[in-house]
């Protein structure tokens, strides 16, 4: 086994390349798992060793663990839009596969991904941790109808957390699920804030909004820090522990940080009950049509502008003594300043 030898897998994606790239700055021997069909472009600029696996074949993960004293977890199927059988293949059974190969090849750390959609992410005052009870479905209107397709995403992450642990309960593996809050930074083209940069660069008037939800979130750059602890620290057991910033702050607030840092004018907040039922009348076209492409706007969108969505970050103060070292104007700052460079916006 080749000490401090780290493979990771969904290095081109948006959390993974912010893993690689702290890792690789913390002296790591990282070994970034790539498709045949990726373009790993970022992590060329980094110094891991690119190795071809796909999570969805167990063999190739075998040969590609072999020699590695810790697996980070980060690929997976991340959107709002796909159908359940790709959101499972990817989200339960690829991460399976990889848990497979790690037992094969005697890894017995082991970090992977989760979600805090696992918890639910229905609009609450409650404050959710760990110890809250598995919640994903959240039950929009007309739900038993048209299943939500972002309901899917957050069932398969539901799913792979459990089946994971029951994996690694049952062969005495160290696994620590890491469940991130709303992660915002550079590279980030899936998860909400590269479209709102990208509209209210326009100058739009008005969008969906409100002034009381609290939304949290979490810096790339913090998260990353958050991996490197857990891995340094090795939890033993299984461990789930949700990452995000200690403040909670006011969504209205994020984004008006985002529009100053922009040098644009905030959008006025449309209230829920005028963008509502075009959400549902645009999500129900995409359906009835059997669209490749999401809606602009659709239940989950919408209601994820107005949501109070919080949970608690102390069992990662305790368990890995992280904190956000970044404040929320420094990462908005450093992740708004990088697409002004490359042009994106």
């Amino acid at each position: 086994m080749n000490q401090n030898k780290v493979i990771i897998t969904g290095g081109t994606g948006f959390i993974g390349s912010h893993v690689a790239e702290y890792f690789c700055r913390e002296g790591l021997n990282v070994f970034c798992g790539v498709r045949s069909s990726s373009e790993p472009s970022f992590l060329k600029t980094l110094p891991v060793n690119l190795i071809e696996f796909d999570i969805h074949n167990t063999e190739s993960l075998k040969a590609a663990f072999q020699g590695a004293d810790c697996v980070i977890h980060t690929a997976g199927l991340v959107n709002d839009w796909s159908s359940f059988d790709d959101f499972y293949e990817t989200n339960v059974t690829g991460t399976l596969n990889v848990l497979k190969a790690c037992y094969l090849n005697h890894i017995n750390d082991v970090i992977i991904t989760g979600s805090i959609s696992s918890y639910g992410e229905e609009d609450s005052l409650v404050v959710k941790s760990e110890e809250s009870p598995y919640k994903p479905i959240y039950k929009y209107f007309l739900e038993n109808v048209v299943p939500s397709r972002m309901n899917h995403y957050r069932v398969s992450k539901s799913l792979a957390t459990q089946e994971a642990i029951k994996f690694a309960e049952t062969r005495g593996m160290n696994l620590t699920v890491l469940e991130p809050v709303w992660v915002y930074g550079e590279r980030e083209f899936s998860s909400g804030f590269y479209e709102y940069m990208k509209v209210v660069k326009h100058g739009v008037p008005c969008m969906p909004g409100s002034k009381k939800n609290r939304f949290h979130v979490i810096y790339a750059k913090d998260l990353a820090r958050a991996y490197h602890l857990a891995y340094l620290k090795k939890p033993a057991g299984v461990n789930r522990i949700i990452l995000g910033n200690t403040n909670r702050d006011l969504m209205d607030d994020i984004y008006a940080l985002f529009c100053s840092e922009m040098s644009v004018k905030k959008p006025s907040n449309i209230p829920r009950y005028l963008i509502y039922p075009f959400g549902l009348l645009l999500e129900l076209m995409a359906e009835l049509f059997q669209s490749g492409k999401p809606p602009l706007l659709s239940r989950a969108r919408v209601n994820m502008l107005y949501d109070n969505i919080e949970y608690s970050t102390v069992k990662a103060s305790k368990q890995l003594g992280f904190s956000n070292e970044y404040s929320l104007v420094e990462g908005i700052i450093n992740t708004v300043r990088w697409y002004k460079h490359n042009k994106l916006i």
